[in-house]
């Protein structure tokens, strides 16, 4: 059996190789399309490649967050400074010093800037590096599987909310076709008041029968009906259908919208306007809802 998606979720993974280890949390909320924002340890971009490809391949639409966090042990080798990079520095920010624009460096703000306190193995093995970046796109692609299975979960949900949500519109429609039988009867008597006071201000014959064909109009609804009753058995198959449904949802609810609102336009009783109303209300119900289906 499918099941339609949502788009709220969240997923964890953790990793080590080595003297790294790390965590990566990916997490996505409600979006038109689909838009994957990253952000990962630096030295190792092709991270960021990994998931913005691993989200393409299993979201269609939504906002996905995912940051990588990752921290490498105290190895004790030997610390020293880079000169050459101290000057660097030094020398960019000396003229924001001169002018007094900032204050002067302090020695542990120095030592702080990345590059400046080295140890003997900052730079990694070229292997080792590829083996680490592969490891941490590895715990990527799990924690965009989590995300998934939360989206997934939440589709679950929202699946009963809306079959339920779309038995409701089906009941009200029938409701609306059973009260609409009684429109020629109600319209006919207002037609004949009208024509009553028409023919005692001596109107013409072309203005009765303008009234005649205004009244005849309003009372059939028919149209609208067999239209809402094709839209409940098109939200039917699509909440039942494969891949993403969440525009054509949205786009069907506008329909939906469209009808009864023109069915609460035509009503010529009280009953029927009522149940136009509360058709209204289901819907937007039913809209709402929508905007969480991937």
């Amino acid at each position: 059996m499918t099941m339609i998606s949502g788009m709220t979720g969240f997923g964890r993974a953790e990793g080590a190789l080595g003297a790294w280890s790390w965590a990566v949390e990916a997490r996505s909320v409600n979006g038109r399309n689909l838009e994957v924002r990253f952000r990962g340890p630096p030295g190792f971009e092709g991270l960021e490649r990994a998931a913005r490809e691993g989200a393409q391949s299993r979201f269609l639409r939504g906002q996905v967050t995912l940051g990588v966090q990752a921290k490498r042990a105290d190895s004790g080798g030997a610390v020293h400074v880079n000169i050459e990079q101290l000057e660097q520095y030094l020398k960019a920010g000396g003229p924001y010093v001169a002018t007094g624009m900032v204050t002067a460096p302090t020695l542990d703000g120095l030592f702080s800037l990345r590059g400046v306190i080295e140890t003997a193995d900052t730079v990694d093995d070229p292997d080792a590096q590829a083996a680490v970046e592969a490891a941490m796109a590895a715990s990527i692609s799990l924690a965009l599987d989590g995300l998934a299975e939360g989206r997934a979960e939440e589709g679950r949900s929202l699946s009963g909310v809306l079959d339920g949500l779309v038995a409701r519109i089906g009941d009200l429609t029938g409701k609306a076709s059973a009260l609409a039988e009684g429109q020629p009867v109600l319209i006919k008597a207002r037609f004949e008041k009208r024509l009553t006071e028409l023919a005692g201000e001596a109107a013409s014959e072309e203005r009765i029968l303008q009234e005649a064909a205004a009244m005849a109009v309003k009372a059939d609804v028919q149209e609208e009906l067999d239209r809402l009753r094709g839209h409940v058995e098109a939200a039917r198959g699509l909440l039942a259908a494969d891949g993403g449904v969440g525009r054509k949802l949205d786009f069907l609810t506008q329909e939906f919208m469209r009808e009864a609102n023109t069915l609460c336009s035509k009503s010529a009783s009280g009953a029927l306007t009522a149940v136009g109303l509360d058709l209204k209300a289901t819907i937007e119900q039913f809209r709402e809802q929508v905007q969480n289906v991937e």
